[in-house]
This record gives C-alpha cells, sequence and structure tokens, in this order.
C-alpha cells in the first residue's frame, strides 16, 4: 500500500512533497508519505476554524453518532492498520493489532460520557449551572510509539465535546494514521476532522497558530517545553502528556519469580519504547542478586525480530536516532556499571536492541538518571527503604511509579510517599480508558483521558440565573 494523502478540509490531497518512511526492521523505505507545506498546513487549520462553527452546534447525540461511525470503520479495517503499524513502527503484528483493538475500546469509551450541564444550585434566589462548551480547534500531536492508540487518547474526546482537530503524526511514523484519515474522509464533515503529516518544521508553525485554541502533546519533556512556549504566544492551552523515568522499588516481602516476570514485562514491551514503562529497579540487598538473575534469564529468553515473523515477541527500536542513543547509553552503562550477558545491539540491518539488563550501576549514571526509552534497565540495590524512596523520587519526572510486597499495607504506605502521576501496586502500566492519567514534576501538564480528560478540551461556563423578584 502505497497510496497515502493528507486529509485537508475533507478532502484527500498529495503533499507538497514526499518523505521516505523506512522500516525499523530492516532500515528500507517501507512507503513513502505526504509532506505538507507551510501553506498547507495553514489551509488546515483555516478549515478547521471554518468548520468549527457547524460542528459545536451539532447535538451531541450526533457527534456521538460520528465517532461511533469512526470506531466501526477502525474495526473493519483492524488488519490493515495493524500491518502498516509494524511496517512503520516495528512492534509484532501481534501488537500491533492490539494496539488498534485498544484505539477501539478508547474511542467508544469517551462516547459513554455526557456533557449535560450540571446543576450546582437550585433554590428561591438562583438557578446556576455548569456547563462546558467547545474551545474551538485543537492542534493533537501525536508520537511514534503508538500512533494511533495515543490519538484515541485526543480525537474522541475533542470532537465529542464540540471542536475540530488538526492531527499530527509523528514523521517516521504517519502510515497508519494518514491511512485512517482516507478511512473516514467521507464519515466526517468537511473540515472537522484534519490530518496532516510531515516534517518537525510544521510542529512550531502548528502549535504558534493563533487560530488553535488547544495543543494536546504527547512527546518529550523538552520538546514539551518548546510546545509550551509556542502556545504561550496566543494564551492556547496546552495538554502536555511528556516524559518519565518510572522507578519500581521492591520491598523485602516480594514473590520473586512473580514479580520478576512482571517487571520484566512492564519495561521491555514494545521495546522499551513506553513513557509508562519501568525504567529503573531498586531491589532489597538481600535478594538483589537472584532477583538480578532472573530478569536477565528472562532477556535471554526473549525472541526478538521483525514484527511480522510469527513468535517474534519484541520488534526494533523505531529509529535510528533513538538506536544510536540506546548504543550510547549501552556504552556509558558498560563504563559505569555491569551489563549482564545476552543483551545489547545485535549487529546486522534494521534497528534491534536485544533486552539488557544492567546490575550495580551507580546511581549518577545516564542510565538511571535519564529516560533511556528502550531496552535497557537498570537494577539498583539498597539497604534501607527510606534510602529506595529517596533515589526513587530523585527525578525532574514523576509520571509513574510501582511498589512490590505481598504486603499491601505496607506498600500503600511506600506508594503515599512518592512522586508521580500514578502508582500502581504489584503491577505496573495498567491503564483503562476511565482513569486520568497526570503526569508531576517535569512529566506533563494537564490530564488525559477518563471525564476529566474530556473535560480538557472544553471551556467552564457558568450560568446563573436570579430568581428574585
Amino acid at each position: 500500500m502505497n497510496d497515502f494523502s493528507l486529509l485537508i478540509d475533507g478532502q484527500l490531497v498529495a503533499g507538497d512533497h514526499t518523505i521516505p518512511v523506512l522500516n525499523p526492521a530492516t532500515g528500507k523505505v517501507a512507503a513513502s508519505a505526504p509532506a505538507a507545506s507551510v501553506q498547507q498546513l495553514e489551509r488546515a487549520i483555516t478549515a478547521a476554524n471554518r468548520a468549527f462553527a457547524g460542528w459545536r452546534d451539532t447535538p451531541f447525540a450526533e457527534r456521538r453518532a460520528i465517532v461511533l461511525k469512526i470506531i466501526d470503520i477502525i474495526a473493519a479495517n483492524q488488519g490493515e492498520l495493524s500491518r502498516l503499524l509494524t511496517l512503520e513502527q516495528g512492534k509484532p503484528l501481534a501488537a500491533a493489532a492490539g494496539e488498534v483493538s485498544a484505539t477501539i475500546d478508547y474511542f467508544r469509551y469517551f462516547t459513554t460520557l455526557s456533557l449535560a450541564p450540571e446543576v450546582r444550585q437550585d433554590n428561591e434566589t438562583r438557578y446556576v449551572e455548569v456547563r462546558r462548551d467547545p474551545l474551538g480547534v485543537v492542534a493533537a500531536i501525536i508520537p511514534w510509539n503508538f500512533p494511533l492508540l495515543l490519538a484515541a487518547f485526543k480525537l474522541p474526546a475533542a470532537l465529542l465535546a464540540g471542536n475540530t482537530v488538526v492531527l499530527k503524526p509523528a514523521p517516521t511514523t504517519p502510515l497508519a494514521t494518514l491511512h485512517l484519515g482516507r478511512l473516514i474522509a467521507g464519515a466526517v464533515p468537511a473540515g472537522v476532522v484534519n490530518i496532516v503529516s510531515g516534517g518537525d518544521e510544521l510542529g512550531p508553525v502548528l502549535t504558534s497558530h493563533p487560530g488553535i485554541r488547544k495543543v494536546s502533546f504527547t512527546g518529550s519533556t523538552e520538546t514539551g517545553k518548546k510546545v509550551m512556549a509556542s502556545a504561550a504566544t496566543h494564551l492556547a492551552r496546552v495538554t502536555l502528556e511528556l516524559g518519565g523515568n518510572d522507578p519500581a522499588i521492591l520491598l523485602d516481602k516480594v514473590d520473586l519469580e512473580h514479580t520478576a516476570t512482571a517487571i520484566f514485562a512492564s519495561a521491555f514491551g514494545n521495546s522499551g519504547q513506553v513513557c509508562r514503562a519501568i525504567k529503573r529497579v531498586y531491589v532489597p540487598r538481600p535478594i538483589y542478586e537472584p532477583f538480578c538473575a532472573a530478569l536477565a534469564e528472562r532477556a535471554r529468553a526473549a525472541v526478538v525480530g521483525d514484527g511480522l515473523t510469527d513468535g517474534v515477541q519484541f520488534g526494533p527500536v523505531q529509529n535510528a536516532a533513538q538506536f544510536e542513543r540506546l548504543k550510547e547509553l549501552h556504552a556509558d552503562a558498560q563504563q559505569r556499571g555491569t551489563v549482564m550477558p545476552g543483551g545489547g545491539p545485535v549487529k546486522g540491518p534494521g534497528y534491534f536492541f536485544r533486552p539488557t539488563i544492567v546490575k550495580d550501576i551507580a546511581s549518577d549514571s545516564r542510565l538511571v538518571v535519564e529516560e533511556q526509552f528502550g531496552p535497557i534497565l537498570p537494577v539498583i540495590a539498597y539497604d534501607e527503604l527510606e534510602e529506595a524512596v529517596e533515589m526513587a523520587n530523585n527525578s525532574q519526572y514523576g509520571l509513574a511509579a510501582s511498589v512490590w510486597s505481598t504486603d499491601s499495607q505496607a506498600a500503600f504506605a511506600v506508594a503515599d510517599r512518592i512522586v508521580a502521576g500514578t502508582v500502581w501496586i504489584n503491577k505496573h502500566t495498567d491503564r483503562m480508558p476511565d482513569l486520568p492519567i497526570a503526569g508531576a514534576r517535569q512529566s506533563g501538564m494537564g490530564v488525559e483521558l477518563g471525564e476529566e480528560g474530556l473535560h480538557e478540551f472544553t471551556q467552564i461556563k457558568i450560568v446563573n440565573l436570579s430568581k428574585a423578584a
């Protein structure tokens, strides 16, 4: 499939030029994607603003019906969308199919919500309602690790709230999103959803544009700072879901084998390219060596390869820049710690990096301090619980964390002391569309998912009626 187009004002149009999209399993071109010019991006923003009044005034039930139609379209094309995800992102085909299924679930969840006015007071003197109005045009900027799922965090909520959308996929993973645009082009009123792919030069134009009333961005903390500064030029609302360096703390009472299996899965899913993946593990010294050994055993058994090959558990890293960065972190870890056998970059075509366990590593090493966003996991021993909590909190990030213990009371006590938007106990990366997520510190701003996530796409309006004679 090589027929990809931008979606602007209800029309499928060619880009100003094309950019190659590489298959990370081979390093070769999988397809050419359209790259919009700044003028085409302007057209998309103009179309979204023109369509806003009509979409805003469309009854909520009709907006919901169109979102449900989008869900039906995604479900009817799950196979081809999954294959495109694997080709451009690298994840195994089963994981890609899981992403498409989750995308459907997240879209569907938002259709169960309501934006009916909330009566706050109704007495002899006044009647007060809290209403939620749409904002206008929303810029939705999507990263390369979960192209469709993270669009589902933004697109259905924005549409149901009455906003119109300009959606920009990552330059390295535009294919599935563009194909979705082709599929829904006739199902959504012109200008309500616009999908514009292209290079990184489009982002600043989009976020600083006075025609954009909200920016919903998922990506790195450093880019998030630039997005926030850019949106501030016209005081557009922002929701920022940014980087994380999620700690996992094991207490002295754990089921070692079960915990090792769960932590391994939570650290290395999608080859570690998950914002809320476990990025560092703190383990009591008495069980440190056996726990490291258990993780290393699972790493050695991992099946890494092309996501289109049956039986593959872990695909490649998505792009060359991230692959090179991981190799730098790996080289630094070899100097600052002990890299356990079986991990590291794989020679040959593609961006393959085996799950890698690093023990006895300094707490100030790059692998511990930075967000690796890849399949390298540092494991650090501690002697006192206070030390572990202090190390876990010693970060600029605060996206999520987890505590592991068979003593739930002790685990809750530790969870209460961790600075993070989400703290799991005896699990990690458990996410549901009805549960709001929000990062602490430099891991983000605003809320996604849940009813709170829907409200992020609205303007509160208080209507206050006097009943006085």
